[in-house]
């Protein structure tokens, strides 16, 4: 038994190894990690009081790589999310652009696209955005299968009122779900799946990581937060929106008060049980990756102040220390797992 599931690790590893050859024809908007800057306008009220998917307000979405030589492309867009639709200034936007539009520009490959804004204005929720674009940037060395990223600067103009108003913000793109799926050669599934019929190594994988950021806004069961993609016959999970983890730590995070938690800065394990000997089979892997993930770190320490940062370090740093010491993974993840 122990050796056939020798054999399973090894193929799985050798799907990672696939997985990140796909990952190497990434389109031109993602192949690098320096912020790009976005100028943007639109009426903020059309967009919250519009609730139809299908409906896509006209725009230009400006861009520059180097904030002196501008170009543009023509866009739709409309509003989506509905937690930050009732709670939040800014709300995420989802955009369009025709196939003709995007050819040649730094969006061809990308027809559509997730813009995620912060919250409100002010500099704490730029931090708390760039805190959540972070989280998938610890999720790429885990975990083969995520979603591309790319870091904003943006300029977004509010065309609703008497007079236009421009705020400056942090923001980030998220490649879209069809996109993804098309790199790994896969597809993505819109219909809810049972969580044993996912692959259990991608799945702890998954499962690791929420832990890991405190994440608990996410079910395996309904797909809330996780896209699933079937490859072949292999279904994996691919996680995103993190601003209610508790490495984020926003204002208006929440989390479901059935779970024993006392605060979204608690760790709870989630994750469905699996084969005790693939979850020590990727906890060895996490570990092994711990200075990948630190390396997020070094990147962003800049944007934030000295204190800051070491607490944000500290918070990643702990639930190593959980990986690292046999009783406390036992207890805290293994003992943790559910079985419905």
């Amino acid at each position: 038994m122990l050796r056939l599931l020798s054999i399973l690790l090894f193929f799985s590893e050798l799907m990672w190894i696939d997985a990140k050859a796909q990952n190497l024809n990434t389109p031109k908007l993602f192949q690098v990690e320096d912020a790009l800057s976005i100028r943007l306008a639109y009426s903020f009220k059309e967009i919250v009081k519009s609730t139809s998917d299908s409906v896509y307000f006209p725009s230009v979405l400006y861009y520059s790589s180097d904030k002196q030589n501008w170009d543009s492309v023509k866009i739709g867009l409309r509003g989506r999310g509905k937690f930050r639709r009732e709670n939040c200034f800014f709300i995420p936007i989802r955009i369009k652009i025709d196939k003709d539009d995007a050819k040649g520009t730094l969006f061809q490959g990308n027809r559509n696209l997730k813009l995620v804004l912060p919250c409100r204005n002010g500099s704490q929720y730029n931090d708390l955005l760039l805190k959540e674009y972070m989280c998938y940037q610890m999720y790429e060395p885990l975990t083969p299968y995520t979603f591309h990223t790319r870091l904003l600067n943006g300029s977004v103009t509010d065309l609703g009122g008497k007079q236009s108003k421009t705020y400056e913000v942090m923001a980030f793109f998220i490649e879209d779900d069809d996109a993804a799926a098309k790199r790994y050669d896969g597809k993505a599934v819109d219909t809810n799946l049972s969580p044993h019929q996912i692959n259990d190594t991608s799945s702890l994988r998954f499962d690791f990581f929420e832990y890991m950021i405190a994440n608990t806004d996410w079910s395996s069961s309904f797909q809330h937060n996780s896209k699933t993609i079937r490859i072949g016959k292999k279904f994996v999970p691919i996680a995103y929106d993190f601003d209610m983890a508790g490495f984020v730590n926003a204002p208006y995070a929440e989390y479901n008060p059935e779970f024993q938690i006392k605060s979204v800065r608690e760790r709870l394990y989630r994750g469905y049980c699996r084969d005790e000997n693939v979850a020590q089979f990727v906890r060895k892997d996490f570990i092994e990756t711990m200075p990948s993930v630190f390396e997020v770190f070094t990147r962003y320490e800049p944007n934030f102040d000295a204190k800051e940062f070491t607490k944000m370090k500290k918070y990643i740093q702990d639930f190593f220390d959980i990986l690292n010491d046999d009783k406390l993974f036992r207890n805290k993840i293994l003992a943790g797992c559910r079985t419905e």
